[in-house]
């Protein structure tokens, strides 16, 4: 939402100011030089990515225009499954969670969090380590090393979409320089014309620069820019996993793990410490 509202503010500010100091709309409608512009920059993106990188940029390009899925509700319930989960080995051991870990769509905990179990990210990455917690092969600090190497390659995937879109948008401008000097190539062709002519095909020509710049700055950058926010957001929720597992590891009881989790969060995502005590107690009255 926030995207298209930008979009528009841009476009208003920028049409509606070139209107009331005499512009044309109609002067700036070249949809050739647009085809020759983004078409090139398209076509140099196809050419720079693999087939994998292209799906995983269109899926990413359309999560632009929706919210956000890590708000507090979405931290509050991820906190919650993994206190549920760590009461339940701390009351019966770690062998009581196998069948959770190994079915996780089948578990009756895993049931009560759909947002989490809709994160097939989220679920690997828990059932992973639990699984690990449950064998009593690796340390605390081997676990850790594995779960850091995890998350840096979770980051690189999602963080590899922004990289691509920010190099499309910087090639944008350099493709609207391609436009006007193809436009100027035909001016120069045409120098035979009168001045009010050959005005309006330098005016077109120049009208080449400028939707690459306006293309680039005003479009493909600030996508650029909420990808690379929507994958800092992916990776948090895999750091809070991570922090709550290696605090039990640890012999911290399940209260105080929830609470590591809670202080990793960005400060617009952490629920104070009465709030998650709370989301946790009606969470238990509610098994109860």
């Amino acid at each position: 939402m926030f995207v298209i509202i930008g979009w528009v503010v841009a476009l208003g500010c920028i049409f509606g100011a070139y209107v009331v100091i005499g512009g044309h709309i109609a002067a700036l409608v070249q949809p050739t030089k647009f085809i020759m512009i983004f078409g090139g920059a398209l076509g140099a993106f196809i050419a720079a990515n693999n087939a994998h990188a292209l799906k995983h940029t269109l899926s990413g390009l359309a999560s632009c225009f929706k919210g956000s899925k890590y708000t507090k509700a979405f931290y509050m319930e991820l906190i919650g499954l993994l206190f549920e989960l760590l009461a339940k080995a701390r009351k019966e051991g770690l062998m009581s969670l196998e069948g959770d870990v190994e079915e996780p769509d089948k578990s009756a905990i895993f049931a009560k969090y759909p947002n989490i179990v809709a994160n097939h990210h989220l679920v690997d990455f828990i059932t992973d380590y639990l699984r690990m917690m449950v064998g009593g092969n690796l340390n605390a600090m081997e676990i850790e090393n594995l779960m850091d190497n995890e998350i840096e390659t979770h980051n690189q995937e999602e963080m590899h979409v922004a990289h691509a879109v920010a190099k499309m948008s910087d090639a944008l401008p350099a493709f609207g320089i391609v436009a006007a000097v193809m436009g100027v190539v035909i001016t120069m062709g045409s120098l035979h014309l009168p001045p009010p002519e050959l005005g309006g095909l330098i005016a077109k020509a120049l009208v080449g620069a400028f939707l690459g710049i306006l293309l680039s700055y005003g479009f493909m950058a600030p996508l650029a820019s909420v990808l690379e926010t929507k994958a800092s957001e992916s990776t948090k929720a895999l750091q809070t996993i991570k922090v709550v597992l290696l605090a039990s590891l640890n012999g911290f009881a399940p209260q105080t793990c929830a609470e590591f989790g809670r202080k990793v969060l960005f400060s617009n995502e952490r629920p104070s410490f009465r709030e998650l005590e709370e989301d946790i107690k009606a969470r238990k009255a509610a098994k109860a």
